[in-house]
């Protein structure tokens, strides 16, 4: 499957960058201090041993590591050698990584030493699976190289760059592909929103196997900025990388920005920052507003992975009077508001629908969902929401059903397949609750078997063995029966609403 710039190739990004300016800062990390043109001589090493581990163009190769210059390189040295990177969420449990493992097939399973037993469970599961320590990749050399094995260093815009792992409402994984040409045009439009500086610097703090955290890395690469990298989120750490390390922008979900905002007890922020992009979830009003009363330049963001990140952005001076919005697509996107086929007039909610050249080309291996999701040009996102008379976009809902807990993706139904799995559960039904820290909670109501009882230690135990922590529920609700239509589809809404007034059976 291709975008429309199939056939188009231009010179591989890091390599021209490495030409152009190779002493110009790429990377700080820690004590470490790289320029593109170091970033470029440590590529080609992991490229080529890479190549020497037996993975060739047009494979995939899973990557399970933490934020680090390691996984910066991987980034780049997947392109270069050809290869499809696969970013693992590092806070998912081995039977679920052990089944996107076994969807993408990879041909190499890098890992860090954090990650190392893990790797080596997903390994045995899986008849050996070659496994890779990432340091052995990014250090050294290798005799034989990419170009010895017809890597031209340029780049077909259409080739898979990434597959990133994104499980639908239905629970099932899926890997949404994402071309060169999809990350190049998501760059190009994202500059063209929030302008592009000399001085610019980008803080990473977010993980890097999230299409926000990765589009940094890129966008370094293309604009010819350093990027800050952080290992995880730390709001003391990322305050004083603002004050002293001259970050001009920062990607951010809300829960960051709020334990930022506490961080700073009232501390101006310096007059270099420019930009807090915010994603990953909806930006409670209550914290806009405090933003802007401090004058953040806080700049509300929608954008999904199957769309490379962003697809709108309202920018920080549009912020105060426009509360509440995602702002104006991108210079390459087209949104549009459909209600059964047809679309919506201005100010009329209906199912958001994206256009472009950063919207995937499809899912791994999953024709019908492909098919599904990319009808007649558009990808049909699920979520709701509606354009005002402007063209500002309002996201009301994300995905129906979707929770979002402190920018992660829960799916409901994922949770509940755990939960009924449980031999004292007869039935479950997941939703997600407002929450002033996480912005969305993950909550349970548990139907149990009639000659059962267990107590909700005993469900967190089961879940955290089967589930990523962010995905296990904070509450537990046990009833007599779910609210379900004539078809027996949960009826979630009336779920939400009749949580207050659910009564805990005896446990």
């Amino acid at each position: 499957m291709t975008t429309g710039s199939a056939g188009l190739r231009m010179p591989e990004w890091l390599r021209q960058r490495a030409l152009i300016s190779p002493h110009r800062r790429a990377l700080v990390f820690g004590g470490e201090r790289w320029t593109f043109a170091d970033l470029d001589r440590r590529v080609s090493a992991t490229a080529a041993l890479l190549l020497a581990a037996g993975v060739r163009a047009g494979e995939r190769v899973a990557l399970l590591a933490s934020n680090g210059p390691e996984f910066v390189q991987m980034v780049h040295a997947a392109p270069r050698l050809g290869a499809v990177l696969v970013p693992l969420n590092t806070r998912l449990t081995v039977p679920e990584l052990v089944a996107l493992v076994t969807d993408c097939k990879p041909a190499q399973l890098v890992h860090d030493e954090a990650n190392r037993d893990t790797a080596a469970s997903i390994s045995a599961a899986l008849a050996g699976l070659p496994r890779v320590h990432i340091a052995e990749l990014a250090a050294g050399e290798a005799a034989d190289s990419p170009e010895s094995h017809g890597c031209d260093g340029m780049l077909d815009l259409s080739a898979v760059h990434t597959i990133i792992y994104t499980s639908g409402t239905s629970g099932r994984t899926k890997g949404a592909m994402l071309t060169l040409g999809n990350h190049w045009c998501s760059a190009v439009g994202s500059a063209l929103t929030l302008g592009l500086r000399d001085d610019d610097r980008w803080l990473a703090c977010m993980p890097l196997f999230h299409v926000g955290g990765l589009a940094i890395l890129l966008r370094s690469v293309i604009y010819g900025i350093p990027v800050i990298l952080h290992e995880s989120f730390d709001a003391g750490a990322v305050s004083r990388a603002i004050d002293e390390d001259g970050v001009t922008i920062a990607s951010l979900v809300p829960t960051m920005l709020a334990r930022l905002l506490e961080e700073r007890d009232g501390r101006p922020l310096p007059a270099h920052l420019r930009c807090l992009l915010v994603g990953g979830g909806p930006l409670p009003m209550s914290l806009l507003e405090q933003c802007v009363r401090r004058g953040w330049p806080v700049a509300p963001t929608y954008g999904l992975t199957e769309a490379s990140s962003q697809v709108a952005t309202l920018s920080p001076e549009d912020a105060p009077r426009r509360p509440g919005s995602a702002g104006k697509v991108l210079f390459h996107t087209q949104v549009r508001i459909e209600i059964d086929d047809a679309e919506a007039p201005p100010g009329v909610a209906g199912e958001i629908l994206v256009r472009g050249p950063t919207v995937t080309p499809g899912y791994f291996r999953r024709p019908h969902e492909s098919a599904e999701a990319l009808r007649h040009g558009w990808l049909h996102t699920g979520d709701i929401g509606f354009l005002d008379a402007e063209g500002y976009l309002y996201v009301l809902d994300r995905r129906d059903d979707l929770i979002v807990s402190g920018g992660e993706n829960v799916y409901p139904a994922e949770v509940e397949e755990a939960l009924r799995s449980h031999p004292h559960v007869q039935d479950a039904g997941v939703i997600g609750l407002p929450d002033e820290v996480w912005g969305q909670r993950v909550v349970a109501a548990v139907v149990p078997r009639e000659t059962a009882r267990t107590a909700e230690e005993a469900l967190l135990a089961f879940c955290r063995e089967r589930l990523a922590p962010y995905k296990v529920p904070k509450e537990f609700r046990f009833v007599t029966n779910l609210p379900r239509n004539a078809a027996g589809k949960l009826l979630r809404r009336e779920l939400r609403q009749e949580w207050p007034r659910n009564q805990a059976l005896s446990t």
